[in-house]
């Protein structure tokens, strides 16, 4: 069950998920896969950045890294991937 469709914007994301390593990209593509998934997701994992008007910050961990990808909501349902 999906509780989120998940879009891209141009190609700003693949283009930017095609030059991390393999490692980036798993956990990248699992953090998505629990964003669409479960309804409600960990401040840790998604969040909405303070001070600004909509803009919401996807963050993956890996050992002491973090790579943030920013998007927007469309209707509370839709993610736009902008990065």
């Amino acid at each position: 069950m999906f509780f989120r469709n998940i879009v891209y914007y141009k190609n700003y994301f693949p283009d930017y998920l095609e030059k991390q390593n393999p490692e980036v990209k798993k956990k990248i593509y699992w953090t998505l896969q629990l964003i669409a998934t479960i309804e409600r997701v960990p401040e840790k994992y998604f969040k909405h950045l303070s001070g600004s008007t909509g803009i919401y910050e996807i963050r993956v961990e890996i050992s002491s890294t973090i790579y943030r990808v920013f998007c927007i909501f469309d209707k509370e349902k839709l993610i736009i991937l902008l990065n």
